[in-house]
């Protein structure tokens, strides 16, 4: 039993972070899963085989976003996943916050963010299409480019956290 007089869960995240960011959001997750009591792994995408994954109970999977989709090594390790029809997943995303209209000023409604930041629907996509069964998922936003992560985002994967524990 965990110390949250939870069943323990085998646990494997995978992330392609780029600039470090993906790998803290990563290692936050598994700070705080491992606090619940649970065996947490965390891997840099381009480091596993996507044939081969270490068995487990929930495969976690992050990217950073690229002009609005999951950056090309983590389409492809996700294009490559094999694992057995009905393992649970959750995702994450690193990406920019929405920004108002340079012209008007106006804040993009959702269904305009949707048009262009398609980073986990496309990860979904991949991994239904295999089909896997999501649990959760998550965004933090990025200050820039290459960071840092936004103020409080810690808290962010928290809440994450607990809506898949």
């Amino acid at each position: 039993m965990s110390v949250t007089g939870v069943i323990p869960l085998r646990i494997e995240v995978f992330h392609a972070s780029k600039y470090g960011n993906g790998a803290n959001v990563a290692e936050e997750i598994k700070t705080e899963l491992a606090a619940k009591g649970h065996q947490v792994s965390v891997h840099h995408m381009k480091e596993v085989k996507p044939k081969q994954l270490p068995q487990a109970d929930l495969y976690i999977f992050g990217s950073p976003g690229r002009i609005g989709k999951p950056i090309g090594l983590a389409r492809r390790f996700l294009k490559n996943v094999i694992l057995p029809s009905g393992t649970k997943y959750a995702i994450f995303s690193t990406e920019a916050p929405a920004q108002p209209d340079k012209k008007t000023g106006k804040m993009p409604t959702p269904e305009e963010i949707a048009k262009w930041q398609r980073i986990k629907p496309i990860m979904d996509e991949l991994l239904k299409g295999k089909g896997l069964v999501k649990v959760g998922d998550m965004t933090v936003h990025v200050v820039n480019l290459k960071g840092p992560l936004e103020e409080n985002w810690q808290r962010t994967v928290e809440e994450f956290v607990a809506k898949i524990d």
